[in-house]
């Protein structure tokens, strides 16, 4: 993981006064009130160009909730949260988009919209210097900005795929109560490029009438070549020409069209869940054509079928990651003893060929998080041989039944403890805590002073009681509290405490500490470094045991 020093050298203090002199917070306000916020996806994709044919246009999700840290609950009234551009911890700044991408020029034909420069399909303007109200989401109790059109350059005109923004919550009065700065991750880098630009690889096929050679650039040469080459392979289907005829494309083809000044929005025709209401009845969706077609050509850089389940590099071919690091969080970073990645893309999604699924459903048939972290356990993999989400009976870290429609369970609409979301406190999908992005970990270190999932009881209590299983997953009160009381649940029923602390007792994965800590025990210190696990044995002769009489 990359450093965080950037950062993590001010300290918790010098943070929030940081945030406080640059929005005028007070101290009082900046203690009494937490600000959450996140993106939903770790890396949303758009096109780098949109003048042959169209994938997504430039679409960035901002959430965030507040917290009344007094009171102990969510904000649901009385408040405006509103979102900014800001510099990010390199002094990037990126506050407009409209010359950066020829989405406005294109956004009518592909996507039905006649959108003034900077506005993007949700109804926002891209994150500029003046504030933009998000709006308040009351199923959820969280406020949004749908379709924020935010794209990877910044306003040097430098690539960042990780550029700020600032959001802010206001009272009725216009009084600033927190603020929180928040990574909108987006990447151009979605491509076909390896293997369809003019002059690719040998086994490349190209189009039956030779490859384009576009004199205008490899993104429009790419483009051209996959369109001729889907001409070749449907053109004398009759379901092909009834597309054709039924989108208003010319009879010729889909390269015809585009070439004739109307781009292709591949949604169109394979429907796309990340695009709803997009497709044609009785053609496959986009997930299923792309990922079904492409599972057995091979990669040519190891030399491996794209489906074989070993390789994220087969993802990386087409999806970010070559450059931009969409899979950047604490489960894509860990590592084998050998170096190699503990966990692949395959590891949750399964391999290509079972992604096209004509069986699946694309953007919803996602794996949970109790496929993988169930009765103490963190397995490396959470799908079983045939590439089905496991199901284990434990559901303490389970993702929410029926969200976001009935029969899937995505971590992304997930709420838990407090009416919290999930990603609030364990980070974005794809970039969970601790992300080797450090921006992407500012608002950790904001709201709790250090890296890692929001875990700390007093980054949203400011008076904090004893409780041994009211904590977020039941966990129980973090803390000198915790030490000073958890004898009387111990001596009761310790084998409850096994769950974390393993089966015997002397620290499991769970048990870890987040941070280091320092506690005082009768008349003795006992010290932990971060990341150490915590058992009963440190302090006493085993579970139910007496105090050693050492020091720590």
């Amino acid at each position: 993981m990359r450093s965080v020093r950037p950062i993590a050298r001010w300290g918790r203090g010098l943070l929030l006064a940081a945030a406080c002199l640059s929005t005028g917070i007070t101290a009082s306000a900046a203690n009494s009130y937490k600000l959450l916020g996140w993106n939903d996806l770790g890396m949303h994709c758009m096109d780098a160009d949109y003048s042959v044919f169209s994938i997504l246009p430039p679409f960035n999700n901002l959430h965030a909730q507040l917290v009344d840290a007094t009171n102990n609950k969510l904000v649901t009234s009385g408040v405006t949260l509103s979102f900014e551009a800001t510099a990010d911890l390199q002094g990037s700044v990126n506050s407009h988009s409209a010359d950066k991408t020829n989405f406005w020029t294109y956004a009518l034909p592909l996507y039905g919209a006649d959108l003034p420069p900077e506005m993007g399909l949700g109804g926002w303007l891209t994150a500029g210097y003046t504030p933009q109200a998000m709006r308040f989401v009351p199923d959820s109790a969280m406020h949004e900005a749908v379709g924020i059109p935010i794209t990877p350059i910044d306003d040097n005109r430098q690539k960042n795929p990780y550029p700020m923004v600032k959001v802010v919550a206001r009272d009725t009065a216009g009084n600033a109560l927190a603020e929180g700065h928040v990574v909108l991750p987006v990447s151009d880098e979605m491509t076909c490029i390896a293997c369809h630009a003019s002059g690719s690889q040998e086994d490349a096929k190209p189009p039956i009438h030779g490859w384009m050679w576009d004199p205008r650039g490899p993104e429009k040469d790419y483009r051209r070549n996959v369109l001729a080459l889907h001409d070749d392979k449907q053109i004398g289907l009759a379901k092909y020409k009834r597309a054709l005829k039924q989108l208003g494309y010319d009879r010729a083809g889909l390269l015809a069209t585009s070439d004739g000044g109307k781009p292709i929005l591949c949604a169109a025709c394979h429907s796309s869940n990340a695009l709803p209401g997009t497709g044609l009845a009785g053609i496959s969706p986009l997930t299923t054509a792309e990922h079904g077609l492409h599972a057995k050509v091979i990669n040519p850089k190891t030399g491996l079928p794209l489906d074989d389940e070993r390789d994220r590099g087969a993802c990386y071919m087409c999806h970010p990651g070559a450059e931009t690091k969409c899979l950047r969080g604490v489960m894509g970073n860990a590592t084998l003893p050998d170096g190699t990645p503990a966990i692949q893309c395959q590891s949750c999604h399964a391999g290509m060929s079972k992604v096209g699924s004509a069986k699946r459903t694309g953007w919803l048939q996602q794996p949970t998080c109790q496929a993988c972290h169930h009765d103490g356990k963190r397995d490396l993999m959470a799908v079983n041989a045939k590439g089905k989400v496991k199901t284990p009976a434990d559901t303490r870290f389970a993702t929410n039944a029926d969200v976001p429609a009935p029969g899937f369970n995505l971590y992304r609409f997930s709420k838990g403890h407090g009416g919290l979301q999930c990603e609030a406190c364990h980070g974005s999908t794809h970039a969970e805590y601790t992300s080797s992005h450090d921006g992407d970990n500012v608002q950790s270190i904001e709201t709790q002073g250090h890296v890692g999932t929001i875990a700390e009881c007093s980054a949203c209590h400011t008076a904090i009681g004893v409780s041994a299983t009211g904590g977020p997953h039941g966990l129980h009160t973090i803390g000198q509290q915790w030490v000073n009381k958890h004898g009387n649940v111990a001596e009761r029923d310790h084998q409850p405490c096994a769950y974390c602390h393993g089966a015997d007792f002397r620290g499991g994965p769970l048990a870890a500490t987040r941070a280091a800590r320092d506690f005082k025990v009768e008349d003795r210190r006992v010290q932990y470094a971060a990341a150490q696990k915590v058992g009963c044995y440190d302090c006493h002769d085993g579970p139910g045991g007496d105090l050693k009489l050492t020091r720590r």
